[in-house]
């Protein structure tokens, strides 16, 4: 899963993301808000970590504007040295999904998100056939089918496939798309996303007429679309 961890404690930042990395997840770091703010813009992140006091936002204002902002947003977990009820009802009144207090215990932090994560993406179960209208997705023997018929698909373009119908209608930066279907830090041509995506698009049909439009974000990446009708 890919993370970000916003905190303005640059050691407690890094102790953070680097006990999520043990986990097997990608983290990024951010150190300011607005920093968090303007990547949230551009970017997909599956979890946000976030400190609930930092020097130029508060964590429960950063929060509120990814529930304004982002559809869907992204889960939340707060860092907060606050142990108050009051403080603890207002964050997850204004959307947080859950909190850890300070000092972390990096055995808690783990739990925490990995129960969050399941709850929010099923992650941990056994792979299983999922369907999505007419489209029917075997993940244990990579096939698909689209109204009964077996669709052709390589490694990639399945996964590139499930990937984006697993999260209808949400943008999926380019970014977050590589990552997923061609592991971190993928060393391979912008263009073969786009490649892959046309394949896609006409093998499984993707067409107005059949309800579904996958559809280019400008300057973000790609979403697949339920047109209703």
């Amino acid at each position: 899963m890919r993370l970000a961890v916003l905190d303005d404690d640059r050691e407690l930042c890094a102790q953070v993301a680097n006990v999520m990395r043990g986990a097997g997840h990608n983290c990024f770091e951010f150190h300011q808000g607005e920093a968090l703010r303007r990547a949230l813009r551009r970017e997909s992140f599956d979890l946000l970590v976030m400190d609930w006091e930092l020097p130029d936002v508060s964590g429960v204002e950063l929060l509120a504007w990814t529930k304004a902002n982002l559809s869907p947003a992204p889960p939340v977990i707060m860092l907060t040295g606050r142990t108050g009820d009051d403080d603890i009802v207002r964050g997850l009144d204004t959307g947080a999904d859950d909190y850890v207090t300070k000092p972390l215990v990096p055995a808690v932090l783990r739990a925490r998100v990995e129960a969050l994560l399941r709850r929010s993406y099923g992650a941990g179960e056994q792979p299983k056939v999922e369907e999505f209208g007419d489209h029917r997705f075997d993940p244990l023997t990579m096939t698909v089918t689209f109204r009964g018929e077996p669709i052709t698909l390589t490694a990639k373009e399945f996964g590139l496939a499930l990937v984006l119908f697993r999260n209808m209608n949400r943008p999926l930066s380019r970014a977050y798309i590589m990552e997923t279907v061609w592991g971190r830090n993928p060393d391979i041509p912008s263009r073969t996303l786009d490649a892959h995506v046309s394949q896609i698009r006409s093998r499984l049909a993707l067409r107005p007429d059949n309800g579904l439009r996958l559809a280019s974000v400008y300057s973000f990446g790609y979403r697949l679309e339920r047109l209703e009708g």
